[in-house]
């Protein structure tokens, strides 16, 4: 049985955690969904991560391995694994709340937007990313969907989520899995050759491409000639976007999205750039100009989570709130997180929400 409005004014209690009225609210994806609850003994807000363990047959590798290596992290700009319950018909990853929500309505919201901003995002991404790196981690699907402020404060530190496609590095190990989100993924990747944490370095380069003009460095309505672009690496500084933003960043970009692994930035070489470590980022406002154009080029994947945090305000549901942690959630809003009780069988909803998707391909 799917979310009710019923639901809504109902608390679903469990041993440790309260389910609070609201939950219902909830971020829905292709096989799981987040929910808001309170903890009770310190009454502490957490999203909880729903995954029906009907959705987990024959991709069971998959969670154990985003378990794996939610265990291992702990990082100011990691989105943490927090606790795990299990109950007949699915499996809850208790994790931690966020509430400042994603990295594109925050710069469309802002009135003042600048090179040394999205230098400074930049720089929070990369010390995170050569944290997981340093301990043999590759995110593999890191894109700006991915990156959610911790709070609502206008100084907010980012946070990376979502580990489905993760990879802990073995011993002699090779990865050659094609998987990701289209337009973030490496040449290697696409080539289909063996690849290393040399990928999430090529999307931070996307990223910061980004950040800085508003629209994607490959873009085009067919996959094949999508991928085409990516695989030659081919992308521009366009005029008149490009104009104001200094050669330093775009120099910084350029080593980032460097077609040959071996020759692109590591995060530890990119954190000492001089746009990341120095003072060339500048200080003029592009805030009119990149807000437009992600207004314009991301506007079907813009993610609500801000105004359902807001929502929840209204609701007094506690000056401490906080909201869902991970935002590609999915599947049917489920009350109960006792491993002994019975659940009543839900249908499963096709959302066909048009959301882009982390996907193997």
């Amino acid at each position: 049985m799917a979310c009710s409005l019923l639901t809504i004014f109902v608390h679903f209690t469990s041993h440790t955690h309260t389910l609070l009225p609201a939950a219902c609210l909830c971020f829905r994806g292709a096989f799981s969904e987040v929910v808001l609850a309170e903890e009770k003994r310190t009454q502490r807000l957490v999203a909880i991560k729903c995954i029906p363990k009907k959705a987990l047959e024959g991709k069971e590798n998959n969670i154990e391995n985003e378990i794996a290596v939610l265990h291992r992290i702990k990082h100011p700009n990691i989105v943490s694994l927090e606790d795990i319950f299990e109950s007949i018909s699915h499996l809850y990853l208790v994790m931690q709340l966020v509430s400042g929500g994603e990295l594109f309505d925050r710069i469309v919201e802002k009135g003042f937007y600048t090179e040394r901003d999205a230098s400074q995002l930049i720089h929070q991404i990369l010390d995170a990313v050569k944290y997981l790196h340093d301990m043999g981690i590759v995110h593999r699907d890191l894109k700006p969907e991915n990156l959610l402020y911790y709070s609502m404060e206008e100084d907010s530190k980012i946070m990376i989520s979502d580990f489905g496609l993760s990879k802990i590095e073995g011993a002699g190990s090779v990865m050659s899995t094609a998987c990701g989100t289209p337009g973030y993924v490496a040449p290697e990747v696409l080539a289909q050759k063996p690849y290393s944490k040399a990928v999430d370095c090529w999307s931070i380069g996307v990223i910061s491409y980004i950040l800085l003009c508003g629209y994607p460095p490959f873009y085009d309505e067919n996959d094949a000639k999508l991928f085409e672009q990516i695989l030659k690496a081919e992308y521009e500084f366009d005029s008149p976007y490009w104009d104001d933003i200094s050669d330093s960043a775009k120099d910084f970009i350029c080593h980032l999205m460097e077609k040959e692994p071996s020759k692109r930035y590591t995060c530890e070489q990119a954190l000492q750039h001089p746009w990341i470590s120095g003072d060339t980022a500048l200080d003029k406002n592009i805030h009119e100009s990149v807000s437009a154009q992600i207004k314009k080029n991301f506007a079907k994947q813009a993610f609500n989570a801000t105004a359902v945090v807001r929502h929840m305000r209204k609701l007094q549901l506690g000056t401490s709130l906080e909201g869902p942690s991970q935002i590609t959630p999915t599947s049917p809003c489920h009350g109960h997180l006792l491993p002994e009780e019975e659940e009543e069988e839900e249908e499963e909803d096709d959302l066909g929400n048009g959301e882009e998707e982390s996907c193997k391909f």
